[in-house]
This record gives C-alpha cells, sequence and structure tokens, in this order.
C-alpha cells in the first residue's frame, strides 16, 4: 500500500468540549508519528477523530489508536471514531478492536452522541 503524506488538523467540535482531528491520508509506521503527535496535543473532555479521508492503516496505527484510546481513558475523556472505510473498519474488525471504540460514519453524528 503507498504511503505518502499524512496531515491531521484540528478543529472545535460542534459542541462544547469536543475536539475533532481530521486525518487525511494513509496512516502507517512511515506517517503514525504525526498523528500520535495530533492526538496526545488534544486535551478536550471528547475527542473525535475523523478518518473519512483516510484509506488504509496498518498495524503501526492500531497501536496508535489503542494508545490513543488508553490515554482518554485514563483521563476521564470520551473517544470515537468516525468516517471509517471500509478497509479501516475491517482491519478493526479483524483485530477484535471494533469492540472497543465508538464508531459513527460521519464526524457530525459523532459530534451529536458525544454532546
Amino acid at each position: 500500500m503507498p504511503t505518502g503524506k499524512l496531515s491531521v488538523e484540528g478543529r472545535a467540535g460542534a459542541y462544547s468540549g469536543e475536539q475533532v482531528l481530521r486525518v487525511v491520508g494513509t496512516i502507517t509506521l512511515e506517517t503514525v508519528a504525526v498523528f500520535q503527535s495530533a492526538a496526545q496535543a488534544t486535551e478536550s473532555p471528547s475527542l473525535i477523530i475523523d478518518l473519512t479521508e483516510v484509506p488504509y492503516i496498518d498495524s503501526a496505527a492500531l497501536g496508535a489508536f489503542v494508545q490513543t484510546y488508553v490515554s482518554c481513558q485514563r483521563a476521564g475523556r470520551r473517544l470515537a471514531l468516525a468516517g471509517l472505510s471500509h478497509r479501516v473498519r475491517g482491519l478493526l474488525q479483524i483485530t477484535s478492536l471494533d469492540h472497543i471504540f465508538n464508531t459513527f460514519a460521519t464526524a457530525a453524528e459523532a459530534e451529536k452522541a458525544l454532546a
């Protein structure tokens, strides 16, 4: 799977206390540090990771997602994943990680649910 640049853009969510990280590109061993830095810098009570423009992730990304989940749990924060492609959703299902994450079709749905 080709790798390239990864960008992560943060914005305030539609509701108070929400932060949305919009991720664009593939999250792989080569790019995972960009994602991790952005996720670790976020301290809002609710974090939504918008993966709408992420066609592919690898095991490094799965590890980063779990690390973000654990960090949020320890801090009493909520975490949601939104806009999962078929491939990303499939990888979460194969690894049984789909059971720990709240997932939503869109970031807007996640924002409303976490409000």
